[in-house]
């Protein structure tokens, strides 16, 4: 009997050493996650990470917040390091230059999981470079047209324009009483972006493996001379941009009907002169006909994944929780954004001025894609350009000169 209970002790002896012997349970593996200030709530930001490591067991979100000063040079230091983040937001026309360095993965092969055919093209476009998609579509901002109703009750304006020459005639009206129909300033080139996209224009095109300024086309020429006509409706400086001074705060003294700005300008005319409460509407710019809004710029994030992540997969479907319906539904009613997919604007309709900037966003373009493009805007040769044409230079002649430059940049270095 002795020794079959010192034989006993022996047996669990080893199952106690046989326990103690097991591997321990993996520690989660971290995902580090750059976002930009100001892109997304905390409280939403805490509900997405809590939620998300409760359905990925084993994942541990390191979400950092990133200022956007000095952000490029960063970005371009981190993809190419041997320790980047796993997920970065970038601005969506920012896509091009990080690409260019080869430290992000090309997601070509997800886009019909992560539903690419229902993303806003202002989004998906700049993301895609020689075909190949790095930057995945997360969320948008584009311009309106912010008025005051008020101003326009009084000059007898039931209903905003459709098209842009009910625009021209309705703007016309509102100049009465002291009052400017709008307020446009000479060098705000975004909004001249939309007029010759929709004329059938561009910025610049890709010619013979280099890229060529096209602001001397017929169809750009025809955009800005829009550009001018509207202009001339108000009072606004022919050599500033709309920085130059603050449009909000010329909006927000009331003898301005019009200015084109995105909707969150709102908050800061309230904060001028918080009177103005109930008296802002929106409408999205209008198009050369009824059945579309014109076509505006995009800006906006996308997310991309740099080639030196360690963990691919892992970071690949967090971008897919990200640029998810869900998450996407969230993003917008937290942040007034546009979603990255169409089918989506439904979401922003209780929202007057979000609603405005939906519809606006589903004819969305962006700058040309070249990674070379932040140098031409570094010059500012599209701004002396329309000056130059609104002071009483010969379009022509003038566009002609901007395009020559552009080329010249674009080209540098290729």
């Amino acid at each position: 009997m002795r020794h079959r209970i010192l034989a006993l002790a022996a047996v669990f002896a080893l199952g106690a050493c046989g326990t103690a012997e097991e591997p321990k349970a993996a520690a989660p593996a971290e995902l580090t996650v750059w976002i930009m200030d100001g892109s997304v709530t905390q409280d939403l930001l805490k509900k997405f990470e809590t939620e998300y490591e409760a359905a990925h067991r084993g994942i541990d979100l390191d979400i950092q917040i990133q200022a956007w000063d000095g952000i490029g040079e960063r970005v371009t230091a981190a993809l190419a390091s041997t320790d980047a983040p796993d997920v970065i937001e970038v601005g969506n026309t920012q896509v091009a230059q990080y690409s260019a360095s080869g430290g992000v993965t090309d997601l070509s092969a997800k886009v019909a999981e992560l539903k690419g055919e229902d993303w806003l093209p202002g989004l998906a476009q700049p993301g895609r470079i020689d075909g190949k998609q790095y930057g995945i579509p997360w969320y948008a901002a584009n311009r309106v047209v912010v008025y005051n109703k008020d101003l326009f009750a009084e000059a007898g304006v039931k209903e905003p324009p459709k098209t842009r020459d009910e625009w021209l005639e309705i703007t016309e009206k509102l100049n009465q009483g002291g009052n400017q129909g709008i307020y446009l300033t000479g060098q705000t080139w975004y909004a001249l972006a939309g007029f010759i996209w929709d004329e059938g224009g561009d910025l610049a095109v890709q010619e013979g493996g280099g890229w060529k300024g096209a602001l001397d086309t017929p169809q750009a020429l025809a955009g800005m001379d829009f550009y001018r006509r509207l202009q001339a409706l108000g009072k606004g400086p022919k050599d500033a941009d709309e920085a130059n001074p603050p449009q909000h705060e010329v909006f927000a003294q009331g003898k301005v009907a019009q200015i084109i700005a995105v909707p969150g300008i709102a908050a800061r005319v309230l904060e001028v002169d918080p009177k103005l409460k109930d008296k802002l509407g929106f409408f999205p710019i209008p198009g050369k006909t009824a059945d579309k809004p014109g076509a505006v710029f995009t800006g906006g994030s996308d997310l991309i994944i740099p080639a030196a992540s360690q963990r691919q997969e892992e970071a690949y479907e967090l971008v897919k929780a990200l640029a998810g319906e869900q998450f996407q539904t969230e993003l917008a009613k937290a942040m007034s954004f546009v979603p990255n997919r169409t089918s989506l604007a439904g979401v922003l309709s209780g929202d007057e001025g979000t609603a405005a900037m939906a519809k606006g966003a589903a004819h969305g373009r962006a700058t040309p894609n070249t990674p070379n493009w932040a140098a031409v805007e570094a010059t500012s040769v599209i701004k002396q350009y329309m000056t130059a044409v609104l002071t009483g230079g010969d379009p022509a002649a003038e566009a002609k000169k901007v395009s020559e430059a552009i080329t010249t940049t674009l080209n540098s270095g290729s």
